[in-house]
């Protein structure tokens, strides 16, 4: 018996070192690019990462000197749009495949299927000649229009809610409720940790796209984070690595919101699952 414990402690042990070091190696660079991005460019061409130079210039001429706010609004307009587009348009398809009786029904969730297995490049020449013909390059409407749902989506929520309880659909048939009120009084509720996972999906993935919006877009009007930082590193004037650093760090700002919040909702949701 004395073995057996020896055992699991010394496993407990190699587990936690495992992940603590698997954390370093994760951090370590995340945390090497806050601290570079309060040194001045001159002390991180020499390599002096101890300097004690630090200071909040880099963000100050971040915010002043280029147009990273206005990146950092249209990334999280496209990016909040198509979420709440894919909340929607995902739930409602997911609950037409689940709850409703129609014909073909299994040829067409197979239709759905089959294009989760194309690339996503395979469409970017179809997608740009139908945004081109409607006039809307250069505009929010270029990245949001082809994004607005997804076969992903609407399967993982089929997934969900093929787990709600029978028992619920039957009462609320006796009680009288309409789909549309069986949708969002029943199965939105019962499933908001898998909303709260898709949305979060949905939200990073808007944020981290990268080679469509750089195909529609050509302005500051309309570019987007990643595109925007890329095009002001690719600038002659642009040679500042601390200010590179810092408009970095900014860009991040709102990916880690989304996680916590998302972590928060989804731990809450747990809980309430647990006790019931």
């Amino acid at each position: 018996m004395a073995n057996i414990d020896e055992r699991n402690v010394l496993k407990n042990i190699f587990n936690y070192f495992l992940l603590i070091l698997l954390a370093v190696v994760i951090l370590v660079p995340f945390f090497i690019g806050i601290w570079t991005s309060f040194l001045p460019t001159a002390d991180i061409l020499k390599g002096n990462y101890f300097s004690t130079n630090i200071s909040l210039t880099n963000y100050i001429d971040a915010f002043t000197n280029t147009p990273i706010l206005r990146y950092l609004g249209n990334t999280i307009v496209v990016a909040t749009i198509t979420m709440f587009a894919h909340l929607l348009f995902c739930s409602m398809s997911a609950y037409a495949f689940v709850f409703l009786d129609f014909k073909y029904k299994k040829f067409f969730f197979a239709l759905f299927m089959i294009t989760m297995m194309l690339p996503s490049e395979a469409a970017i020449i179809p997608n740009f000649q139908t945004v081109k013909a409607l006039g809307l390059l250069d505009h929010y409407s270029a990245m949001i229009v082809p994004s607005l749902t997804s076969a992903f989506g609407t399967f993982m929520l089929r997934q969900s809610f093929m787990q709600t309880p029978k028992e619920l659909k039957e009462a609320a048939d006796i009680e009288g409720l309409n789909h549309f009120q069986i949708f969002w009084k029943v199965v939105l509720p019962y499933n908001r940790i898998s909303l709260i996972t898709l949305g979060a999906y949905s939200f990073l993935g808007a944020r981290n796209s990268y080679l469509w919006p750089i195909l529609v877009t050509f302005s500051n009007n309309s570019r987007v984070i990643q595109n925007g930082l890329k095009q002001l590193q690719s600038e002659e004037t642009f040679n500042n690595w601390g200010m590179i650093q810092a408009s970095a760090a900014i860009i991040v700002i709102p990916t880690i919101l989304v996680l916590f919040i998302g972590q928060h909702y989804f731990k809450s949701g747990l809980n309430e699952g647990a006790v019931k």
